[in-house]
């Protein structure tokens, strides 16, 4: 079962990040990398063509309260999301505490170990503070990059389902999946 998740006032750090909630002061920086054609495709997403739609996402992510920002010297590169798993495609976690993540890093900071870095510092949370039993994540079959930084955190492909994007095609995804193991 999905999880109820508040990071609000949660601020995590790496040896080269933080991760922090959004903030307003942000926008510029969300803007500089979401509106760069191919970034938010590899997520499903189209890539933002006005700074209107990148601060529509941005109060999304405030309120929402589930989404950290990327912080790499002072500037936002990228946002990491603790997201609702879909409860009707996988009802065997029925009775385990877990949610997906699902993450965007700006291409200018791509190759660089900043993601999983990031994402492993998302899991110690998740499974040490939040005392979820699994975490998922899913990459588009094309996305080998995403795929390694999942394969490089833990997860493990779990299934092949087909998945509607943001721009309205039908994909096909796999979903990975990551167990606490000191929930067994």
């Amino acid at each position: 079962m999905n999880t109820k998740i508040d990071i609000s006032g949660v601020v995590l750090t790496t040896k080269r990040l933080l991760l922090r909630e959004w903030k307003e002061e942000d926008l510029d920086d969300f803007y500089e990398y979401a509106s760069v054609p191919g970034v938010g495709e590899m997520a499903g997403w189209h890539f933002h063509e006005t700074k209107e739609k990148t601060k529509e996402i941005l109060d999304m992510f405030i309120e929402g309260k589930k989404t950290f920002a990327i912080v790499y010297n002072n500037k936002v590169i990228g946002s990491l999301g603790i997201e609702e798993y879909n409860e009707k495609v996988f009802t065997e976690f029925a009775n385990e505490k877990g949610r997906e993540i699902g993450y965007v890093l700006s291409k200018a900071y791509w190759g660089q170990g900043l993601m999983p870095e990031a994402v492993s510092k998302v899991i110690d949370y998740c499974f040490n503070e939040l005392n979820l039993d699994f975490l998922m994540c899913g990459h588009f079959v094309e996305n080998n990059q995403s795929w390694r930084v999942q394969e490089k955190c833990g997860f493990k492909h779990y299934k092949k389902i087909k998945y509607e994007t943001r721009m309205g095609e039908e994909k096909d995804c796999y979903m990975s999946l990551l167990k606490n193991d000191k929930n067994k």
